[in-house]
């Protein structure tokens, strides 16, 4: 094996690794990466510093985000975005991080 071949499959090793060791978050037939959510709270905090009216009363305005997680935009498409959202930010905290919440999965 060659040293960019080894170097790939280390690479590849690695990526793999940090996917089995996600925490995921289901709630409300969505499964999302703790991570995810945590960039969502971080877009949220922004949005509200820019203070952005909502575009529309049932869809929250980090639908709208060109930075909202892939795995978080199916959300979007349910009537109860705005809920999924806030619930999901209440979830993620540290309790998720130490699998106390039954709603996260994937933690050691």
């Amino acid at each position: 094996m060659s040293g960019s071949q080894l170097w790939a499959a280390m690479v590849l090793l690695l990526l793999l690794l940090q996917s089995a060791r996600s925490v995921l978050i289901k709630y409300d037939g969505f499964q999302v990466q703790l991570e995810s959510v945590k960039k969502l709270n971080e877009l949220g905090k922004q949005l509200a510093s820019d203070s952005q009216p909502e575009t529309s009363p049932l869809l929250p305005t980090v639908c709208h985000h060109p930075a909202l997680p892939k795995d978080l935009q199916p959300v979007c498409a349910s009537q109860r975005a705005a809920s999924i959202f806030k619930a999901l930010g209440t979830i993620a905290t540290d309790e998720c991080e130490l699998c106390m919440n039954v709603a996260c999965t994937g933690c050691y």
